[in-house]
C-alpha cells in the first residue's frame, strides 16, 4: 500500500472518521503525549506521580486509552476506575528518560532491550494477573513515549507481526529504512489542547508507522 497515500488517508479521514482534527479521536494521542512529554522536557518526571499531578496523570492516560478502544469488550480495564493507573504512573515517573529519545531509526540492540524492559515494567505495574496484552502495553508506550507503534489487530495484520520482541522491532526498523524518504517527508506537529494550534512537538517515526499500519491493516 502506498505510504504517502495511506498516511494522508489517516490525516484526512474517511466515512464517519473525520481524520486528524483537534476535536476528533485521533488527536487524543496528541494531548496524552504532550502531557507526558512536557514532564520529560522539563526534567520533572518524578512530579508525574506527586499529590498535585497524580490524578491528572491517570486521567490523561485513561482517556487516551478509552478513546483508542482499550476499555471495552473483555479488557480488564473495563471493570476498573481511573485510580487503577496509579501504580503505572508511579512506574512511568521512575523510568529511564532515554525512552523519550528512542525512535524507530534508533532500534539497535541496546534500545530494543530498553523498550522490552519498559514493556515488562508496564506489565508489572498493571498486574501480571490481569494479563495485559501487547496491544494495551504498546498503546501505553505509544501515548506516553511515542517510541513504538501500537500492536493492535490492524497493525499486526499489516506487518504480519504477532508479538513485541526483538525480531518484530527489527522488522519495523527495516520497513522504515526501506521507506525512509516517504516517512521523512511528513512533519506533523501535535495539537495544543487549549488553542487547537500546532505545538513544536513533532510526531515520531514510530507514530507515523503506527498510523500507516492502522490504516493499511483495515
Amino acid at each position: 500500500m502506498e505510504i504517502k497515500k495511506t498516511l494522508n488517508e489517516f490525516l484526512e479521514g474517511n466515512g464517519k472518521n473525520k481524520g486528524r482534527k483537534p476535536d476528533e479521536r485521533y488527536a487524543s494521542f496528541d494531548y496524552c503525549y504532550n502531557y507526558f512529554y512536557s514532564f520529560y522536557k522539563e526534567k520533572k518526571l518524578s512530579e508525574l506521580a506527586n499529590d498535585k499531578n497524580l490524578q491528572m496523570s491517570c486521567l490523561q492516560l485513561g482517556f487516551y486509552l478509552a478513546s483508542w478502544g482499550m476499555m471495552r469488550g473483555s479488557s480488564f480495564l473495563l471493570e476498573k476506575s481511573v485510580r487503577n493507573f496509579i501504580n503505572l504512573i508511579i512506574a512511568i515517573s521512575k523510568m529511564n528518560t532515554k525512552l523519550w529519545e528512542v525512535d524507530v531509526d534508533k532500534y539497535d540492540e541496546e534500545n530494543i532491550n530498553l523498550l522490552l524492559d519498559c514493556k515488562q515494567k508496564i506489565i508489572d505495574a498493571l498486574g501480571k494477573e490481569n494479563k495485559p496484552t501487547d496491544t494495551l502495553v504498546t498503546k501505553i508506550m505509544l501515548g506516553v513515549f511515542a517510541n513504538i507503534p501500537a500492536f493492535d489487530q490492524y497493525f499486526r495484520k499489516s506487518f504480519e507481526l504477532n508479538s513485541v520482541n526483538k525480531d518484530s522491532l527489527l522488522n519495523i526498523k527495516n520497513f522504515y529504512d526501506a521507506n525512509k524518504d516517504a516517512f521523512d517527508s511528513f512533519k506533523i506537529y501535535t495539537f495544543d489542547f487549549l488553542t487547537s494550534k500546532q505545538t513544536d512537538i513533532i510526531y515520531s517515526k514510530a507514530k507515523l508507522i503506527d498510523m500507516y499500519g492502522f490504516i493499511a491493516g483495515q
